[in-house]
């Protein structure tokens, strides 16, 4: 019979654990992987943040994924490494080949819903006017 910590540890990767400091009770680890503030009284949204729609390729005209986030740096890092199990992991989409900015979550949602409902010719279309060999433009922001 298996304790909970062993089957746990079948299922998931916490190797991201050891970024998180284990004397600050205040940090527990994010379920994409990065360390995140525990936070019971939220703050409103600092003025200036920006929101992110990004589009992944697996390569030229292959598989695509579509999501958002508000670092867009960090969350196309995960991607790379395959830190999270699921789509891009499985397929191995990691190239980024397009993203937005926005300054209102709300809008940076609505244009993810947008696209997700677009056909596939309409999103390579607009990869292609935007970034016509399909170069990885993650190195560009990365840095």
């Amino acid at each position: 019979m298996m304790l909970f910590a062993e089957q746990r540890s079948q299922y998931c990767d916490y190797s991201f654990w050891l970024m998180c400091s284990p004397l600050d009770p205040n940090i527990r680890p994010s379920f994409r992987g990065g360390a995140k503030r525990r936070a019971r009284n939220p703050q409103p949204q600092a003025d200036g943040m920006a929101y992110y729609v990004y589009i992944l390729a697996s390569r030229k005209y292959g598989t695509l994924y579509i999501g958002i986030t508000s670092d867009l740096v960090r969350r196309v890092y995960e991607h790379k490494i395959k830190m999270v199990p699921g789509f891009t992991k499985r397929y191995g989409v990691d190239k980024l080949v397009l993203f937005e900015v926005f300054d209102e979550p709300a809008s940076a949602i609505a244009r993810e819903k947008e696209l997700k409902k677009w056909r596939r010719d309409w999103k390579t279309r607009l990869i292609d006017e935007q970034n016509p060999n399909w170069d990885d433009l993650y190195n560009g922001i990365s840095n």
